[in-house]
């Protein structure tokens, strides 16, 4: 059979969740099945990128930002030709849907939802156009890709898109990379005092903000617990700032990026997500795929589902400061030293069964 050509599309390959998604189908999308294209937008062709096989034909755009790209995305679809595009996050998502009539009329347009709509649409910085983005472009897509049902009932209720044109599928995860990278040493230093982990970009929709209130109030009872942040972002200057403020300065490090936070988690006792809204966090399922204790905000509904009554899991009762330092108090009181969960649920997530999932909808087959 004859290898279609697929372009996979994404603004840049950084540090978030999306772009580890894309990377691990660069990654680990059949070679027999498919010859495949990675168009990166707004990277230039002299930035390092992160190791992809031979076989994958990479396209660096390097616009300033994804509104400046339309014709050079529009030329690079119509000279590829390729029989599927799959493009990952909203705004790439509504340039390529803006341009689908000047596509050949055979090419399949999937696009991968990365967040909860309503949830970005409520948020003050969002564009007001956006709910009308969503209306009208996304129904012109033939598959919509949704992280859990939550986020493709959500986006039902804001576009007219049947739940035929919507698929869930699972993040994937290399569980065995992040369980052999979680291995504590040999050698390991004894440590003292609850040691708090949170990994992500710092941005405001990650709640960095209520995690450091919430852990000046968890310090009143657990005065020997540490935080350790791993992350870069526009917020940092600001979230350092108020870690001083709450006089939390020897007992908060901020880490910068992390090409490989899973080597932290040997020494975490605890994995904290506080964002004020998600989809289904990487950072969140890889600290699962290595058995940490999970502390996390009720940030979109998807994850509420997961992890509701989950052994080895304390969800908040709301996204606010309390509400996580009650969750972190009752989940430190509770736990053993270095205390670790199998956390079952994880493996619908598992490469296999996630690159299957995604070659499913790219061959055109029903979710």
């Amino acid at each position: 059979m004859p290898q279609e050509r697929v372009l996979l599309l994404i603004p840049h390959l950084g540090h978030g969740g999306a772009e580890r998604v894309m990377t691990l189908l660069a990654q680990r999308l059949s070679r027999r099945k498919y010859d495949l294209h990675l168009g990166l937008v707004t990277q230039g062709k002299d930035t390092a990128l992160p190791a992809l096989p031979a076989s994958v034909t990479v396209h660096c755009l390097g616009a300033d930002r994804v509104r400046g790209a339309l014709l050079p995305l529009a030329r690079l679809i119509q000279r590829l030709r390729p029989g599927v595009v799959l493009s990952s996050m909203a705004h790439l998502n509504f340039a390529v849907l803006m341009l689908r009539p000047l596509f050949p009329r055979d090419i399949r347009v999937l696009v991968r939802q990365n967040g909860t709509a309503s949830a970005m649409l409520a948020d003050a910085r969002t564009p007001s156009t956006a709910r009308f983005l969503y209306r009208t472009l996304y129904p012109r897509a033939d598959r919509v890709l949704c992280q859990t049902e939550s986020m493709a009932d959500d986006l039902r209720s804001l576009t007219a898109i049947g739940r035929a044109r919507l698929s869930v599928i699972p993040n994937p995860v290399d569980i065995e990379a992040v369980r052999a990278d979680a291995l504590p040493p040999l050698f390991q230093p004894e440590l003292s005092g609850p040691r708090l982990l949170a990994v992500g970009r710092l941005a405001r929709e990650k709640g960095y903000d209520i995690l450091l209130n919430a852990f000046a109030l968890v310090r009143a009872s657990f005065p020997t617990a540490t935080l350790t942040i791993a992350g870069e972002g526009a917020e940092e200057g600001v979230l350092k700032a108020h870690a001083a403020c709450l006089g939390l300065k020897g007992s908060v490090r901020f880490l910068g990026y992390v090409e490989t936070p899973e080597k932290l988690f040997a020494t975490t006792s605890v994995f904290v997500h506080s964002s004020r809204h998600e989809g289904m966090p990487n950072a969140l399922l890889e600290a699962a795929a290595a058995g940490l204790p999970l502390v996390v905000t009720p940030a979109s509904g998807g994850m509420v589902d997961q992890l509701r009554d989950q052994p080895g899991a304390w969800l908040a009762r709301e996204v606010s400061a309390e509400a996580l330092s009650e969750t972190l108090a009752c989940a430190l009181g509770s736990l053993k030293p270095e205390q670790r969960f199998p956390h079952a649920w994880i493996d619908r997530f598992s490469l296999g069964k996630a690159i299957a999932a995604y070659e499913a909808a790219l061959d055109g087959n029903p979710a």
